[in-house]
């Protein structure tokens, strides 16, 4: 199956914002139709949240989209971007052996 990267980036002092979704945000993940191969947030260069990155395996990237579309994040407006890209594993403890 496919994998994709997916880069979501927040607005600009949203930092209540995502704190308030976390919770929704994190079971939306769990419940995921897509395959999370890896998922977190990014940082500010601080221990600030900024993002999130997840690669993702799914059968077409809008599948991918789907899933970022209806994440509550984007729901309540937390991204300024969000970044989808085909990607390919090659190396790691995800790399196919």
């Amino acid at each position: 199956m496919p994998e994709f990267v997916l880069f979501c980036h927040d607005r600009q002092d949203s930092l209540a914002l995502r704190l308030k979704t976390r919770a929704e945000h994190l079971a939306y993940v769990a419940s995921a139709d897509v395959g999370i191969l890896l998922a977190g947030p990014i940082f500010d260069g601080e221990d600030n949240p900024a993002g999130s990155l997840f690669v993702i395996a799914a059968a077409e990237i809008s599948d991918v989209h789907s899933f970022a579309d209806n994440d509550p994040y984007a729901l309540v407006g937390l991204f300024e971007e969000v970044e989808i890209r085909p990607y390919r594993i090659v190396a790691g403890a995800l790399a196919p052996k």
